[in-house]
């Protein structure tokens, strides 16, 4: 399925949590710690020269923006693609005048695509990234501690400063190879990509950020809850895991999440104590207790009895997936199939 710009009205999603997120630690998920974020106080010789600004005009907060003060300043190139033919030509632009910093104007699924071509034409040397929130979740932004009121200006005089962090992507390559590898924070399949749709509904009635994820967490609750025995959200959906020690698993699962995000929207913790590193978390189904288990889970509980119920969690570097139904990247949905989900190298980050 390809990669649809967000510029069409379709800025990434990420954060929607259903009620089924779980724990991964029983007796074939081992946990292993990754290393701790970084924090960055220092520049490269020479200091900020260049800034590459990327704008998703149509993302939610900028429909009423103003950009043409930013256009024609000094050291700043400045662009609004609005295909990905567009965004490749920018890229590849920026990346042969040698920029020093990427700052992205828009959502959660701006930024998806964006990483994601830039991985293209940046290879191993990316530049610092910059993040202004104007979709409708932005939980990298969230993530990353930037307020939602950040601006282009803001944003710009936090590049000529020193304050940087570390974030790891999540990477998806096809074991065929037909595709190019995606980039993004917060992959999801089964449940998720159903919550996913209902946040989609949310939108529509007016409701954004927080209130947005707590509607699509609400509604994948009463659906798993009052609905019959062959419900589709209860009945889950076919997966194989593979770790890379050589275990496997395969069999229905209510969820399955994959992030390498430290704070989620509303304070979820769904992965259980804030920490860096790609975490994975896996429901079985149906889910058991989920009335009882919804709002411990999403609280950070790591009560033992957890993983008892089929509630499972995992921290890994990298996982193979089989999925008969499709997943969900960043907000996107796209057609499931051999995949290999990795923690990609990590990016500096321009933070306040």
């Amino acid at each position: 399925m390809p990669i649809r710009m967000p510029i069409d009205g379709s800025d990434g999603l990420i954060g929607r949590i259903d009620g089924g997120l779980a724990r991964l630690t029983s007796a074939e998920f081992r946990v292993r710690r990754p290393a701790q974020t970084v924090r960055l106080d220092g520049r490269r010789m020479g200091g900020v020269q260049r800034i590459g600004v990327i704008c998703n005009a149509r993302a939610h907060r900028n429909l009423t923006r103003e950009f043409s003060p930013f256009t024609s300043a000094s050291g700043i190139d400045f662009a609004a693609p609005r295909t990905q033919e567009e965004l490749h030509a920018v890229l590849a632009r920026f990346a042969l005048r040698g920029i020093d910093a990427l700052l992205i104007d828009g959502g959660d699924g701006t930024i998806r695509d964006v990483i994601t071509a830039a991985a293209q034409h940046f290879g191993d040397a990316m530049p610092d990234i910059a993040v202004v929130p104007a979709g409708k979740t932005n939980a990298l932004a969230i993530d990353l501690g930037v307020p939602t009121n950040w601006t282009i200006k803001a944003a710009i005089e936090a590049i000529h400063g020193p304050s940087r962090t570390q974030r790891s992507p999540v990477e998806i390559r096809r074991v065929d190879g037909r595709e190019p590898m995606r980039v993004g924070f917060l992959f999801g399949a089964g449940a998720f990509v159903r919550a996913t749709a209902l946040a989609q509904e949310t939108h529509r009635i007016g409701a954004f950020n927080g209130l947005a994820v707590g509607l699509s967490l609400a509604g994948g609750i009463a659906q798993t809850l009052f609905g019959g025995r062959d419900n589709v959200w209860r009945r889950g959906d076919p997966i194989r895991v593979e770790l890379d020690d050589g275990r496997s698993v395969e069999r229905p699962f209510y969820l399955l999440l994959a992030s390498t995000l430290e704070r989620l929207p509303l304070g979820l913790k769904p992965f259980g104590r804030p920490r860096p590193g790609m975490k994975l978390l896996g429901v079985d189904a149906p889910p058991k207790a989920l009335f009882v288990s919804a709002p411990i889970l999403v609280a950070g509980s790591e009560a033992g009895w957890l993983a008892r119920a089929g509630y499972h969690r995992l921290d890994a570097n990298r996982v193979g997936l089989t999925l008969d139904t499709g997943f969900v990247l960043d907000g996107e949905t796209y057609a499931g199939g051999e995949l290999i989900v990795a923690q990609g190298r990590a990016l500096n980050f321009v933070v306040p």
